[in-house]
């Protein structure tokens, strides 16, 4: 590693990309893994909960004076609301006071609303807390996404990365099966069941807060913000460490990268960037986040009703309905990510795009026939889902990798409120109506839009998805403050080298 002063700042030239990089997979990447990843599976027992408790909250006795429709409408749009604007707050500090900083404070946020709403005694403290919840979860996602992407190897990065985001549906199950132990007043009187699952929630935040101690800062962005002697640290604990579980030496890096260092970059330059000198990546980004968004609603915003007005499924069994779709979401990223590193991103992401899109095509006809009962429908979904859930956890990993260093948790937030509203105001407005109606022509038609909306954003991944397969990040977009040519031997003080 070489520095050399560069007017206010210092130039580096360092080979910590590229030693993260060629690190074999080991017990630390699951620490990685367990330490940063699982708070997405808090996510799914969250939303899945929520809505499944809806009507026991109604009910007299429940403890708290709330209508159905207000915890599956406003209770659910400040869910929403506190995502989007937790997202975009909490991403522009991840990206100025660094990955490890924001992702115990977004988690701390949530585990203290999470607790909070469990001793809600009014509906305005119930309404709070779950704004300040979503506002928790929606800064993990910036936090998070950004200082998984950057610790994790190249060559796994497409995987874990669709893995970890496809757990919410992991999660979603949990609060399926949990909803109903909940529900059974023979096992919790009323007023304590769905207290329980909120306290829950708190109890495994706590859990995954006291690992993440022991995940550190992104050695990337203590680079670009003149930490390079803390990052050379980090690394090299990295290192040893992997070198004794192996037993053997790593190989030499290969390839350095030079930095004009600087405290930080100002939101007009993040703005320029993703949304001027990476158009067609901005492009492919919605088209991305919104075909899931819409895809997702015309299932899932009116699965219940669905189930219980054309099939007569009683409410109180469609939560073992919703855990077999659920359980299809999460095996589509779990068997499909391989293939995101080796076959590849531009085939992968417009496939499962549209495969999702085509069979939603095809479910709706068969629906439109009458050929489908509630557990064929339910099949038919899980089938929809495998591709689909694949395909949406691949946009969280495409905003994240395709976007320069300085820019990456702004660019995830960005894109991430950007779908979370059109899923959570869009979708209420687009669907609820259709869903709901009774007529199959009108859930015929909701079906139709998603699986349209679906289909136009993989077309768009055929044509603008970038190649970031087994890719360094700085190499699929050049961090802002790279320098044009490396510094030359000799122009300033060299510090310890440590490549094994």
């Amino acid at each position: 590693m070489t520095t050399a002063e560069a007017g206010t700042g210092r130039t580096i030239t360092s080979d910590i990309p590229a030693r993260l990089d060629r690190l074999p997979w080991s017990r630390w990447h699951w620490t990685i893994v367990i330490g940063l990843g699982t708070v997405w599976i808090l996510d799914g027992l969250e939303v899945t909960v929520v809505g499944n408790i809806a009507g026991r909250l109604s009910e007299p006795g429940s403890g708290l004076p709330i209508t159905s429709g207000e915890v599956t409408g406003l209770a659910a749009a400040l869910y929403v609301a506190g995502a989007c604007s937790g997202a975009l707050f909490w991403g522009r500090l991840t990206d100025k006071w660094g990955r490890k900083k924001l992702f115990m404070i977004t988690l701390a946020v949530y585990l203290g609303a999470t607790a909070l709403t469990a001793i809600s005694f009014d509906t305005w403290w119930f309404f709070l807390f779950r704004f300040l919840t979503g506002f928790g979860i929606g800064g993990e996602y910036a936090a998070i996404n950004s200082a998984i992407d950057e610790l994790i190897p190249a060559q796994y990065r497409g995987r874990v990365d669709l893995m970890i985001n496809g757990s919410f549906w992991l999660g979603a199950v949990g609060g399926s099966l949990l909803s109903i132990v909940a529900l059974n007043t023979e096992i919790l009187p009323m007023n304590v069941g769905w207290r329980l699952t909120f306290a829950l929630g708190a109890v495994l935040a706590l859990v995954i807060l006291l690992v993440r101690r022991h995940v550190p800062e992104s050695p990337r962005w203590l680079l670009i913000h003149g930490r390079d002697d803390e990052a050379e640290r980090i690394v090299s604990g990295i290192e040893r460490e992997i070198e004794a579980e192996r037993g053997e030496r790593l190989p030499r890096a290969q390839g350095s990268l030079t930095l004009h260092q600087r405290p930080s970059v100002t939101f007009g330059e993040i703005a320029r960037t993703v949304f001027s000198k990476y158009r067609r990546r901005a492009t492919l980004g919605f088209a991305l986040f919104i075909g899931q968004a819409f895809l997702y609603n015309a299932i899932t915003f009116g699965f219940g009703a669905i189930l219980t007005t054309f099939y007569d499924v009683p409410t109180g069994s469609t939560g073992y309905y919703f855990a077999v779709i659920a359980l299809g979401n999460f095996f589509g990223p779990l068997l499909l990510g391989k293939l995101f590193d080796t076959v590849g991103r531009r085939v992968m992401i417009s496939s499962t795009y549209l495969l999702s899109g085509l069979l939603l095509f095809g479910t709706a006809w068969l629906f439109d026939q009458g050929s489908l009962s509630a557990g064929t429908l339910t099949a038919c979904w899980c089938a929809v889902l495998f591709f689909a859930s694949a395909g949406a956890s691949s946009a969280y990993l495409t905003v994240s990798e395709i976007f320069p260093m300085e820019t990456r948790a702004m660019s995830i937030a960005f894109f991430y409120a950007l779908g979370t509203a059109a899923g959570g105001i869009s979708g209420p407005l687009v669907f609820a109506g259709l869903t709901e109606s009774g007529v199959v022509g009108d859930t015929v038609l909701a079906f139709q839009i998603g699986a349209a909306l679906m289909c136009a954003a993989g077309l768009v991944a055929a044509a603008l998805a970038v190649r970031a397969e087994r890719r360094s990040l700085e190499d699929i977009a050049k961090p802002l403050t790279a320098a044009a040519s490396a510094v030359p031997e000799g122009t300033g003080r060299r510090s310890r080298t440590a490549t094994s």
